[in-house]
């Protein structure tokens, strides 16, 4: 007994695969679309960004507090001092402060380099930890550069507190 012929399928694609290609073309566009332009994005970023420029050229004001009143610690806080410098400019902070002196700083500075490098260290290891909290609650590309700067202010924090130590 020969066997029925196998049912004829038709070719090219079925109503179902066009209809699962287009949903998922939507869900595609819906992720990759920049959501800093959303109405409550847009202030929210604004707002993560001005704080983290604010924070960063307070961070910049304390670095030359220190490098003020210890000028013998200069070679070792002027990459990091750098790296702080470019962390507002990315947030969108203006031009990089002057260097404080001792008596124009509002950053105290301990009498001692040690106690200097430890309260930079601090103050690094803080800011890196506020960071971390700050990317949960904004979107896509400023989220990503607050987590590189928080990263590379954890790794401040450390390189500080192996030098104080």
């Amino acid at each position: 007994m020969p066997y029925p012929p196998p049912p004829r399928t038709p070719s090219g694609p079925r109503r179902r695969s066009l209809l699962a290609s287009a949903a998922g073309a939507a869900l595609l566009v819906g992720c990759s679309a920049d959501p800093d332009t959303g109405a409550g994005g847009a202030s929210a970023t604004a707002r993560a960004r001005a704080r983290a420029a604010r924070d960063s050229g307070e961070l910049l004001e304390h670095y030359d507090a220190v490098l003020a009143a210890h000028p013998g610690l200069a070679a070792r806080l002027r990459p990091l001092r750098t790296q702080v410098a470019a962390h507002a400019h990315a947030f969108g902070g203006g031009t990089k402060p002057a260097p404080a002196t001792p008596s124009t700083s509002r950053t105290p500075v301990p009498a001692t380099e040690k106690d200097a490098l430890a309260g930079l260290a601090a103050a690094e290891r803080s800011l890196a930890d506020q960071r971390a909290k700050d990317l949960l609650e904004v979107p896509g590309e400023t989220a990503r550069l607050l987590a590189s700067v928080a990263a590379a202010g954890a790794a401040h924090a450390y390189l500080l507190a192996g030098a104080a130590g």
